[in-house]
């Protein structure tokens, strides 16, 4: 790897990759602070803190930022997440200097002027609605509001147009203060960068930034505590999302999890696509996922239908996850295996897909992962780990039932529960026939 990394006097981390023969850079700055860091009174805060970056600085207004970036063909964004929240750039190799005093201006010299506040909660609250009518999100949402309920995990990254109209700048200055300081932040660029001349330009101009907060910053530990959330909607298909609690990013089960999750439901070659979409034809879209957090982590199959097809289709899936506990064959772990290594490699080929794999291992594990490295964790998974671990993930926990759409035909929460607990599909359900 041409990977490089400083730790300036100020605490921040600067990281590079130099990509030899492209002509741009993908570029930002990532912090390990997310939707999981607000207080009970800031539901929706790191959100808005991220809209409001771009809305005017002590020298640029919004429309500046826009313009600077784009008078040189570059691209600006962000992101929020559960754990991290980033504010990255794409530009040509010559306006990195640009791009890094643009990203440094809007982290550390914001206004928050309190009609642009206004004008972007409205914005807001539109994402809100226009999630609240997509059912593919909305399962997502109920699934972590049960699985989760009661803490910052379960909540929506969005907020709800009541906290999202509450907030004031001075609450947003306090949400940024306690969490974006030098020590839980990564300055990451890859592509035609030069490591050098990048720690300079960093050092210059994120000098402003905080080193250590002024109260520390709120991580409250996750308790995956099961349920079920069903809402009827007049829709065309049932959207059913069930899981179980996952692995945590540092569990030894983590990436045994991740090639479970893909030999389930990773491909158009993997066991649920085969067996409920090709073989069965019960549904357009079926797959398998594991999602890992910091201390926790959610797996889950999601699968939309017609409402009609809900009562051969859950007991269809609950098989599928019996027979992965009884057993999984070695070629199903080599191509799952093959797939997860072609997704590094071809990860390697975009700047920002690198720049965003190499934050995000600087702020897991402290240091870049090598992609050998990432293949050798894989290699000690055997058939037998992964049968173990199917069966205690699904038959020896509480699961979860996030479903939306016509419900009428599909099974009480209780019977679901019976059959996974039993370790037999037709336990408590109709038999797969």
């Amino acid at each position: 790897m041409n990977v490089e990394c400083t730790r300036l006097p100020s605490g921040l981390t600067v990281v590079t990759e130099k990509m030899p023969h492209l002509e741009s850079v993908a570029l930002g700055t990532w912090i390990k602070s997310g939707s999981r860091n607000e207080t009970d009174g800031e539901h929706g805060i790191a959100h808005l803190l991220e809209h409001m970056a771009f809305k005017g600085t002590q020298r640029r207004n919004a429309r500046q930022i826009a313009e600077e970036i784009e008078n040189v063909g570059g691209e600006l964004n962000a992101a929020t997440s559960t754990e991290t929240t980033s504010y990255y750039a794409r530009v040509l190799k010559d306006d990195v200097p640009l791009a890094v005093d643009i990203l440094a201006d809007i982290l550390t010299e914001s206004v928050f002027d309190e009609e642009e506040l206004s004008r972007e909660k409205q914005v807001i609250l539109q994402e809100i609605g226009a999630a609240n009518d997509t059912p593919d999100d909305v399962v997502f949402d109920r699934f972590s509001e049960i699985a989760f309920a009661g803490q910052t995990l379960g909540r929506p990254i969005l907020g709800t147009p009541d906290t999202v109209m509450s907030f004031t700048s001075d609450e947003i200055r306090g949400y940024l203060s306690r969490n974006y300081t030098t020590d839980r932040m990564f300055v990451v660029a890859a592509g035609a960068v030069d490591h050098d001349a990048f720690v300079r330009q960093v050092e210059e101009r994120f000098s402003g930034l905080r080193t250590e907060p002024a109260v520390p910053p709120v991580f409250e530990t996750a308790r995956y505590l099961g349920g079920e959330a069903r809402e009827e909607r007049d829709l065309m298909d049932a959207q059913v999302l069930l899981g179980f609690e996952g692995r945590a990013y540092h569990m030894r089960d983590f990436y045994c999890s991740q090639i479970l999750a893909n030999i389930l439901g990773g491909g158009m070659s993997s066991r649920l696509f085969q067996e409920v979409r090709e073989f069965r034809g019960l549904c357009y879209s079926v797959y398998a996922f594991h999602w890992g957090f910091s201390d926790t982590g959610i797996f889950g199959v999601h699968a939309a239908t017609g409402g009609e097809n809900l009562p051969e289709l859950v007991p269809v899936i609950i098989d599928e996850l019996r027979k992965s506990s009884e057993m999984i064959n070695q070629q199903e772990i080599d191509r799952s295996r093959a797939q997860i290594r072609a997704q590094l490699l071809m990860g390697q080929e975009s700047p920002a897909a690198r720049a965003g794999q190499i934050a995000r291992q600087m702020m897991l594990y402290g240091r870049p992962i090598s992609n050998q490295e990432m293949m050798e964790r894989l290699e000690g998974i055997t058939t037998e780990r992964l049968t173990d671990l199917a069966g205690r993930l699904f038959f020896e926990t509480v699961p979860t039932l996030s479903a939306i759409g016509p419900l009428e035909q599909l099974a009480p929460m209780s019977e679901i529960t019976q059959s996974l607990t039993s370790g037999n599909a037709s336990g408590g359900l109709k038999a797969a026939g």
